[in-house]
């Protein structure tokens, strides 16, 4: 694994009038999604900041750098065997975000 992703919700105190519409989530007040990817011992190793508070989890990653980076296959390597499969890319551990 390298690394547990999540988005989190962030108020914006200060949002502009003609935005609080786009930035207004479920919560009724203006927010920015911050992605973060961090590893085991807290290191933050990505971070995506800036996504209007509307958009869900899903939506934010499927506009995410990081995201699109790994669907075109420029991961990092990360050569290793679980139950004498061999994979050459890591993997990041999500909370539940993806539909089944």
């Amino acid at each position: 694994m390298l690394g547990s992703i999540d988005c989190m919700h962030w108020n914006w105190k200060d949002c502009p009038k003609a935005w609080q519409g786009m930035y207004c989530g479920k919560s009724r007040d203006a927010t920015i999604v911050l992605e973060a990817v961090a590893s085991e011992d807290l290191w933050i190793w990505h971070c995506f900041f800036g996504m209007p508070g509307t958009l869900n989890d899903i939506n934010v990653l499927q506009r995410s750098h990081l995201s699109a980076r790994l669907a075109s296959g420029d991961a990092p390597a990360c050569n290793y065997t679980i139950n004498g499969h061999e994979y050459t890319k890591g993997y990041y551990l999500a909370d539940g975000i993806y539909p089944p």
